[in-house]
């Protein structure tokens, strides 16, 4: 059976954010999704069922220029962007305490409505989140990318996830600069904070989620590591620990 279509939620610009939404109780979940991958990966959709089954609240969107989303990836993406996209998210669909679950990307994005909305952000959940990964991934293009991007701005890139590549454009490495969130020490996150990572990451390395974990101010931080686990933990151990972890926080938060 296909998906139902998804919501819609107008931007000032005039694109518009596709999304789904679960009525339920809180607190709820929202689920922010990885650089360029969309919300019918099988962590969101994994996440919405869980919730479903629980009688609880829970959204998941794509950003501009992702899945079912309107906008010119290229010409307008960016981490400013998307956590705008996502702060939107937050403040129309959802309401009261929210758990804030953050793949890859996502983490990044989570941190930032963590340090922005607190008294929205009860909790928050990073898979083999990537806070400020926008230099690694210029450190990783050859010179002669590096050359083009400077002078087009943009250029396409092999990926394992995908198989067109994917567009870095010289606009998305600039913008994070003015997004780190890792820059200096502590990271004013007081929520209590779980940290998911495999440790055989290709694209993340497993001492991110330590280093995060030393620089927030919350003490309530636990980290799961699966040895064995990759960049997508998305295997059926991998689901059951996300849920699990999710129902924890829950438990935990007094609504």
């Amino acid at each position: 059976m296909n998906e139902r279509a998804p919501g819609r939620l107008a931007r000032p610009d005039g694109e518009s954010i596709a999304y789904h939404k679960l009525n339920g109780n809180n607190p709820g979940v929202l689920f922010c999704g990885g650089f360029m991958s969309d919300m019918t990966g099988t962590k969101a959709t994994a996440l919405e069922a869980h919730c479903r089954a629980r009688g609880r609240a829970f959204v998941r969107f794509d950003y501009l220029g992702h899945g079912e989303s309107s906008g010119d990836f290229a010409a307008k993406g960016c981490i400013t962007r998307w956590a705008e996209d996502a702060a939107a998210v937050l403040d129309e669909l959802t309401s009261g305490p929210q758990i804030v679950v953050g793949s890859s990307m996502g983490g990044w994005i989570a941190m930032k409505l963590a340090l922005a909305q607190p008294e929205r952000v009860a909790a928050m959940v990073g898979i083999a989140a990537a806070p400020d990964f926008t230099p690694g991934m210029w450190d990783k293009l050859t010179p002669e990318q590096q050359a083009e991007c400077r002078e087009t701005g943009r250029v396409r890139i092999a990926s394992d996830y995908d198989p067109t590549g994917y567009v870095i454009t010289r606009r998305l490495i600039e913008d994070g600069e003015a997004n780190f969130v890792m820059a200096e020490e502590p990271v004013e996150i007081a929520q209590p904070v779980r940290l998911l990572h495999g440790m055989a990451d290709p694209d993340v390395p497993w001492q991110r989620s330590l280093d995060i974990a030393r620089q927030i101010r919350s003490q309530d931080v636990r980290i799961s590591f699966s040895k064995s686990g990759d960049h997508r933990l998305s295997e059926p151990g991998d689901i059951a620990l996300l849920c699990a972890t999710v129902d924890e926080l829950a438990a935990a938060i007094s609504v």
